[in-house]
């Protein structure tokens, strides 16, 4: 019996939906016909597949018929004593969420007629063609003062007046915010592109954080009118957090880790490894224990030059950051400015002096001196900078013939650019407590002294070119302690060669003969 009363409930549930599904289907029948002819008819009116879609989505979109599944129930066993046998719970699932609407469309201004017959022009701007601001990095400089350190549109700040503002908020409820103006810096001489580098000192009138309840350091990025003067677009951006307790006011005033400091600009391109080899050697002898190098890769550091990078990254002389990312922002030569004056802030309470110079730069100094007693005797002064000696990268000698594959860029490269009388680019050193900010050859923003009169004391030989050259440098060998070479004179100069072989020997103690392989 109960089979039989199933089976009639299920022929009258069909019978009492026949006549529905019969309207729909002669529905689509009627359309596909009528679509069909008008292709056969001459109009200026067409009916497209997409069209057509459309109108069945929408006789599609009607209400479907009730389902013929009877509703999801249940019966709690835990309240029968409340319910009746003949009650039960209907359990209905929630509809699903409605998608949020698109937001309405920028209004865009058209031309008008005025009274007076002159056409008003509308203008109407879109996207944006450089960022407000880009941080790199944000660092105390003591109690109550902060660098901010990244880029910003190069026009904003050349024919306008960016303005910035910063905000501490600390973690703690009963502390008021407090704000100070931005003093900005620009260091990078008017070299940028696109972007131009931008250093943010943040000077508060109060200790900040004082009681190391933590809080963050606000920066807020206003154009003041540039790039559209009916606007003064502002960004807010968190550029520095202190969690409570993880302030060491002890950093700074506690003696420097390390007496001296590599702060290197960005490598990029095919470099030769042989030459970073040589050069990483040579200046962990000549600083000694108590130095440290930061290097920057910007595309350079390839897996060739990595693997002579990293055993000196294993005993700890070398930091390694991949900056390859800033290559978005189109600055001056892979934004140097920008990582330079990261580093100084990064790392000025961690060294007594911090030397800028490229891996294609050898320092030395003479051989009746040392780094040390040379910069204890410029330790009056915040700055100083170092005479350049030029060195060819084509000339070797003739005695090396054969030979020159198994000599190091420094040791067969012995022939000085003699020309007088023009300037060359020097190279500095800086007592970096000392600087607001930095530049490739100088700084122009500290505190103290500078002097430039440091010839015969320090001095730097530069092999420029040969770190990327992967072939064989030699190309013209010589005997002769001068000569004039493209039109440029030439002395011999032996100096380096003379200590390549100390420089070698203390590699091999240093790291053993992993790199012992290594060439050209």
């Amino acid at each position: 019996m109960a089979k039989e009363r199933e089976k009639k409930l299920f022929v009258g549930v069909l019978g009492n939906y026949a006549s529905e599904l019969k309207l729909l289907l002669t529905t689509l029948l009627l359309l596909c016909a009528v679509a069909t002819f008008l292709q056969f008819i001459p109009s200026r009116f067409t009916i497209s597949a997409s069209d057509l879609r459309f109108c069945i989505s929408r006789v599609q979109s009607s209400p479907p018929p009730p389902s013929l599944s009877p509703p999801l129930t249940t019966t709690s066993s835990s309240s029968v004593s409340h319910l009746s046998t003949h009650e039960e719970r209907k359990i209905t699932l929630p509809p699903p969420p409605r998608p949020s609407p698109s937001p309405p469309p920028p209004t865009v201004e058209q031309d008008k007629v005025l009274e007076n017959g002159i056409i008003k022009r509308a203008f109407n701007p879109y996207g944006s063609a450089a960022y407000n601001f880009i941080t790199m990095g944000a660092y105390r400089g003591g109690l109550n003062t902060f660098a901010i350190i990244g880029l910003a549109s190069k026009p904003l700040h050349l024919y306008s007046k960016p303005t910035y503002e910063c905000q501490w908020l600390s973690s703690s409820p009963s502390q008021t915010p407090i704000t100070t103006v931005g003093y900005k810096i620009l260091p990078d001489w008017g070299y940028g592109r696109v972007y131009t580098v931008v250093i943010v000192n943040c000077t508060f009138s109060t200790p900040v954080n004082a009681g190391n309840a933590g809080g963050k350091l606000v920066l807020h990025a206003s154009t003041s009118g540039g790039g559209d003067t009916n606007f003064n677009i502002t960004d807010t951006i968190d550029v520095l957090n202190e969690s409570p307790n993880s302030l060491d006011l002890s950093v700074f005033t506690s003696p420097p880790k390390y007496d001296y400091f590599y702060c290197g600009s960005s490598l990029y391109g095919n470099l030769n490894p042989q030459r970073v080899r040589e050069w990483i050697a040579y200046h962990v002898k000549f600083f000694g224990p108590k130095s440290h190098f930061v290097i920057h890769d910007a595309g350079g550091v390839h897996e060739q030059v990595l693997e002579v990078l990293k055993p000196w990254i294993e005993l700890g002389y070398v930091t390694l950051q991949d900056i390859r990312d800033q290559e978005r922002f189109d600055g001056y030569y892979h934004n140097q400015f920008m990582v330079v004056n990261d580093c100084l802030h990064r790392y000025k309470f961690m060294a007594k002096w911090m030397f800028f110079f490229d891996v294609d730069e050898y320092i030395y100094v003479p051989p009746k001196s040392t780094i040390k007693s040379v910069l204890d005797s410029l330790s009056e002064y915040s700055q100083f900078t170092i005479e350049q000696m030029p060195m060819s990268s084509k000339i070797c000698l003739s005695s090396d013939y054969g030979k020159t594959y198994r000599k190091w860029g420094f040791e067969k490269l012995v022939y000085k650019d003699s020309k007088k009388g023009i300037r060359r680019d020097r190279k500095y050193a800086v007592q970096p407590r000392s600087l607001y900010a930095t530049g490739v050859h100088m700084s122009q923003n500290l505190a103290g002294k500078t002097t430039h009169k440091t010839e015969g004391k320090i001095m730097y030989y530069h092999y420029h070119g040969t770190i990327a050259e992967k072939r064989e440098s030699c190309k013209m060998l010589v005997n002769s302690t001068q000569l004039t070479y493209e039109k440029t004179p030439y002395v011999l100069d032996t100096t380096m060669r003379d200590i390549a072989g100390v420089i070698k020997k203390f590699e091999l103690k240093m790291i053993g003969s992993r790199l012992q392989k290594n060439r050209q």
